[in-house]
């Protein structure tokens, strides 16, 4: 006979209350905005970004929303500083139970014209940081035994390519969806989740000009929007839901799946 108790209360199954999360890439468009929903669905937070001043204004934001918190000025460039970001968890909170993996570039870049290392870069700072930060903290979560949620960031554009010079973003988040699915398989029985949110074209300060009303962003907005069912750009409220689903129990069969957060773009 299956569980049913949460039909009492189907809320719960969202409930991330208590629970301690680390987010990579913490100052970032994502980054924070996932910072704000998890520290207002009552999670402890570690936060890490490089950049002094908006790690600290991020985490001052979310202490307000009554989040514990603890910054930590690294960016998961090596095995080693990943190593101190979860034990910073660890001494702080007991544990990890949610990583979101939120730290990334673009070079946008002919592929003639751009140069080996800015692809290079990239290809780091987007797959490889991932992996070293989902090892470390899936090395935690395995030692706990008690699951765990990993959350990457992908795009649509790792489904599908573009036009103006996006071989090196294309690629990486391509390898996201690829890391995505052999970690949900490697970790299928430990209880441990990997799944990615893959957005298109939202409200954040680098796209701010899309959504400006003058003769340019709007020529750019309504080509964009001819493939989007939806017929509007994302707002940052459309990844606030997928987020909170992946990283709460609501998510538990459910793993490397790339979510799309993208008003019907990937499916048409």
């Amino acid at each position: 006979m299956p569980d049913e108790d949460f039909l009492k209360n189907p809320l719960s199954l969202f409930d991330v209350r208590g629970k301690t999360a680390i987010i990579t890439g913490a100052t970032g468009a994502f980054g924070a905005l996932a910072a704000r929903v998890l520290a207002g669905a009552g999670c402890n937070l570690v936060l890490s970004a490089g950049g002094t001043e908006s790690l600290k204004k991020i985490a001052t934001e979310c202490e307000e929303l009554g989040a514990k918190v603890e910054a930590v000025n690294m960016r998961p460039t090596s095995a080693a500083v990943c190593d101190k970001i979860v034990e910073t968890a660890v001494k702080r909170f007991g544990g990890v139970d949610i990583l979101v993996c939120a730290s990334g570039i673009n070079k946008v870049q002919k592929i003639v014209d751009q140069a080996p290392e800015a692809f290079s870069e990239v290809m780091d700072v987007n797959v490889t940081q991932s992996w070293l930060i989902a090892r470390a903290a899936g090395k935690q979560m395995l030692a706990q035994g008690r699951g765990g949620k990993v959350i990457l960031m992908s795009s649509a554009r790792g489904l599908l390519g573009h036009p103006a010079g996006y071989t090196a973003y294309c690629s990486s988040k391509s390898a996201i969806d690829g890391m995505t699915k052999a970690l949900g398989c490697e970790w299928g029985d430990t209880g441990i989740t990997v799944n990615a949110i893959g957005p298109t074209v939202f409200r954040s300060p680098l796209t701010a000009w899309m959504y400006e009303d003058n003769e340019r962003s709007t020529a750019v907005r309504k080509g964009f929007l001819s493939r989007v069912p939806k017929g509007r750009l994302g707002e940052p409220s459309d990844l606030a839901g997928p987020l909170l689903f992946l990283a709460s129990k609501a998510s538990d069969f459910y793993t490397g799946h790339v979510l799309y957060a993208d008003g019907g773009y990937t499916a048409g």
